[in-house]
């Protein structure tokens, strides 16, 4: 049986229509004869919503008890047992309640696809994952349930539910999304014009680059090579030099003008030895890039113009940006240069922009070269240049201008020698030395075309000649080699000082030094590998690239690093001289891996101290705190059971009392350990629902006197996304808190009011205060300020407190009360954002 089919009806924000598209498209199916069921629907009380469910058969929800409260999940094994062809699930990010079949809802409709079962679902952009900070800096709203990106992606079909955020401000003050109570909260918090405006172009640019995906795949399917101008993509061509950075934004510039447009900067490095570029200058290239909004990408390739127009075909780009040559005027007798080359052979699916730069025609300075060796081109050229100069020039010389005297000749001849040194070093200018003495001997030199010589001071102009010839070749090779080596080094000294560099401040991850090393050499693949002994198999550390080798005799280099340490790098076999710099990378990858596992073993260190702490600290509050409410309750009970004396009603009413505030205070001590004890392990599980905070906030007064406490919690406020149990857990700590420290007859002041996308919770007391210096102290575990007694809590209230706060998405500060004392704030977020929202939950969470 094969896979179902997944389809997403993507929305920018609740209410845009979501469920009630999906629902009409069962509607349309059901005509069509396929037999569709409701696998879960949440209709949110909106009529038109509700009523599209008419005529569609709904699977029965499972019941699941939580908490003491009954919630309704998707039966997914109702669902396999009843096999339709298509099933609705609504919510696609949603958690499901603990004790569910999976934690997630997109788990469900996995499970339901892998039967062959076909699926419809919706989802809002907020809930992807990768966009999780990108909202909240937006909306200032963390979204806790999410679906990873990878999971909507595999859809085969999204369909984007848009609407204007003025039509869907206006649906809002309708009514037909939120009952009228909640409508003004909402439109004036998170369903502002600005929100809903953000949040529908992530919508569209998100939807824009899932098409772009199917796009390409389509065209890599069916080797489609030219340009599809649906997109406006620039591709910035770079050489490593000063001028990237006018480039870069130029290109920019051009992507603004269409909306939606791309900066995909490429620098091609040859596959040959050390990149030429500055890598100085290509980091500071990439991150001008990378804030422009674009991506920067290396590319390896033995010609340049030819890899440049791969890449951009291969990315679909429309434009091409390069800048003027730095080439000086004479440079171009040895070919018309890159971004000449580039506008002949883009065709009519690629626009080339040329761009000037103060740079252009002042030559390229002094290369990096990429080995002390002459490139294949000159070494040809050279060749050229001796053999078939000679011969030219013969040519010349005997149909052009003839008789000009040996003397000239020769000077000519050793001319055309020091051009073969140049161009293809040492055996070049030999060559051409001895052919050009072979020529002048037969052409020249009486008597003509035999190879003897009448005078003798010609054979002495001769041998000057190709003893000078030689020396000039010499020297020449000698000045280029050095040039050449000189360049190396100081591109070697530019790597190594970045390398010392990001040694110094250690800002370097493993991965980050080992893709550095790939691009430098330009190689395919880096792996670090290590093993216990010698006896071991070797094991991967870290590696980069495209299939990187996991034993160093597969490598096409490898460096070792000790016994028990290589780096193995595979795509081509670097000469010897590259070693050095390889040695100095290979040094540093141990020690960033080096450093990596102290940190980790320092903060494995840190978190078994203070687990040590935490449990030293448990002992003692285990010694005395807790033995001594049960001293009480034994001495009460010794006596209530004694026959010795006669107890009166009144004598048994206060022993029962004390038996059972001893109980009271056993029962909170444990309680909060028990809470520690979860925060620490993190196995605290929030359950996250749309909550009135005036429901909330008296439950949790149950443990302090009645008189204790004023309440000003105004009924206007905006509900809250928290966990029920676990607030009233953090503001029953908190109140219990201030009411110990608050002097007789002056109660604690609870307020609550709202702030922009959030709602603050303030427990106000007129005790002694606590210094700015132990503000923070007292939220630790087992922490008691200032002269409390030992029987008054094992000081596990404000750190319980706190932890929970932080586990439903909350703050808990410490502030001053004006005029004395102490003041708790509570932060938490609103539930302006739409449908209840949840924390995600492990699979197997206890809680």
């Amino acid at each position: 049986m094969g896979r179902g089919k997944l389809r997403i009806y993507l929305g920018a924000a609740p209410g845009v229509g979501k469920t009630y598209s999906m629902l009409s498209e069962a509607h349309r199916r059901i005509e069509r004869g396929t037999d569709c069921v409701v696998g879960f629907v949440e209709h949110h009380n909106r009529p038109r919503t509700e009523v599209m469910l008419h005529g569609l058969e709904v699977i029965e929800r499972r019941e699941i008890e939580y908490r003491g409260s009954t919630f309704t999940e998707m039966d997914v094994d109702a669902i396999l047992a009843r096999r339709p062809a298509v099933a609705l699930v609504d919510e696609l990010a949603h958690t499901n309640v603990p004790g569910s079949r999976n934690a997630k809802r997109w788990q469900d409709v996995e499970e339901l696809l892998q039967a062959g079962i076909d699926v419809v679902s919706t989802v809002n952009i907020q809930h992807l994952e990768s966009l999780g900070d990108v909202v909240e800096t937006i909306t200032g709203v963390r979204q806790r349930e999410t679906v990873p990106d990878e999971v909507v992606r595999r859809a085969d079909q999204i369909e984007l539910v848009d609407m204007s955020p003025q039509a869907l401000r206006r649906r809002m003050a309708h009514g037909n999304v939120y009952k009228p109570d909640k409508v003004d909260a909402a439109l004036s918090n998170y369903f502002r014009p600005g929100n809903l405006t953000a949040l529908r172009e992530l919508a569209l640019l998100w939807t824009a680059d899932r098409v772009d995906e199917y796009l390409r795949e389509y065209r890599g399917e069916h080797n489609i090579r030219t340009t599809w101008q649906a997109r406006e993509r620039i591709v910035v061509g770079l050489t490593g030099g000063p001028e990237g950075r006018t480039l870069i934004r130029r290109a920019a510039r051009l992507a603004e003008k269409g909306a939606g447009g791309e900066v995909l900067a490429v620098y091609i490095a040859a596959s040959d030895g050390l990149s030429s570029a500055s890598p100085k200058e290509l980091a500071v290239q990439r991150t001008l890039v990378e804030d422009l909004g674009g991506t920067f990408h290396h590319v390896i390739g033995d010609k340049v113009s030819d890899s440049l127009l791969e890449f951009a075909r291969g990315v679909n780009a429309t434009q091409i940006v390069l800048g003027v040559s730095r080439r000086r005027s004479w440079q171009y007798v040895f070919g018309p240069g890159v971004s000449a080359t580039v506008a002949r052979e883009s065709g009519p699916d690629l626009d080339v922009h040329i761009v000037t730069h103060d740079e252009a025609a002042k030559g390229r300075g002094l290369p990096i070269p990429r080995g002390a060796r002459l490139g294949r081109s000159r070494i040809i050229w050279g060749w050229l240049t001796a053999v078939a100069g000679p011969a030219l020039l013969t040519l010349l010389l005997s149909q052009v201008v003839p008789d000009l005297g040996l003397a000239n000749d020769m000077l000519l001849f050793l001319t055309l020698t020091v051009a073969a040194a140049l161009l293809g070093g040492l055996l070049p200018a030999l060559a051409s030395v001895a052919v050009g003495s072979l020529v002048l001997n037969w052409f020249f030199t009486p008597p003509l075309h035999r190879l003897s010589i009448s005078d003798p001071r010609n054979i002495v102009a001769i041998s000057i000649f190709v003893g000078v010839a030689v020396s000039v070749a010499s020297v020449v090779d000698l000045a280029a080699r050095r040039t050449h080596q000189a360049a190396r080094l100081r591109a070697e000294s530019e790597i190594l000082s970045v390398l010392a560099g990001s040694v110094l401040r250690g800002e370097d991850s493993l991965e980050a030094l080992l893709e550095r090393l790939r691009e430098t050499f330009a190689m395919d693949s880096v792996a670090l590998l290590e093993r216990a002994s010698e006896v071991d198999s070797w094991t991967t550390a870290a590696a980069v690239g495209h299939q990187p080798v996991g034993r160093p005799e597969a490598a096409d280099v490898d460096m070792p690093i000790g016994e028990n340490m290589a780096l193995a790098l595979s795509g081509r076999v670097l000469p010897a001289e590259d070693r050095r710099v390889l040695g100095a990378f290979a040094a540093q990858a141990a020690v960033v891996l080096d450093r990596q596992r102290l940190v980790d073993e320092a903060e494995e260190a840190r978190r078994l101290a203070e687990g040590n702490r935490i449990r030293t600290a448990l002992l003692a509050a285990v010694s005395h705190d807790l033995r001594t409410p049960l001293a009480g309750i034994k001495a009460s009970v010794t006596s209530l059971r004694s026959d010795d004396v006669e107890w009166s009603e009144e004598d048994k009413a206060d022993l029962l009392e004390g038996i059972e505030d001893g109980a009271d205070r056993l029962s909170a001590l444990i309680g909060n350990l028990l809470d520690m004890s979860r925060l620490n392990t993190g196995t605290v599980v929030p359950l996250i629902r749309e909550t009135d905070l005036d429901e909330v906030v008296p439950m949790a007064l149950g443990g302090v006197p009645e008189d204790s406490v004023e309440l000003d919690i105004p009924e206007t406020l905006p509900m809250v996304a928290v966990d029920r149990g676990l607030l009233e857990r953090a503001v029953a700590n908190i109140v219990e808190n201030a009411v110990k420290y608050s002097p007789a007859g002056r109660p604690v002041l609870v307020s609550a009011s709202a702030l922009a996308n959030r709602v603050e919770l303030r427990v106000v007391d007129g005790g002694p205060g606590v210094p700015d210096e132990a503000k923070e102290r007292i939220f630790e575990p087992f922490q008691r300020h200032g002269d409390a007694p030992r029987g008054a809590g094992v000081g596990l209230g404000l750190a319980v407190a706190r932890g929970f706060t932080e586990a439903v998405g909350g703050t808990l500060t410490a502030e001053d009360t004006p005029g004395g004392g102490l003041t708790m704030v509570l932060t938490l977020p609103t539930a302006g954002d739409g449908p209840p929202v949840a924390a995600e939950l492990p699979t197997a969470a206890v809680t």
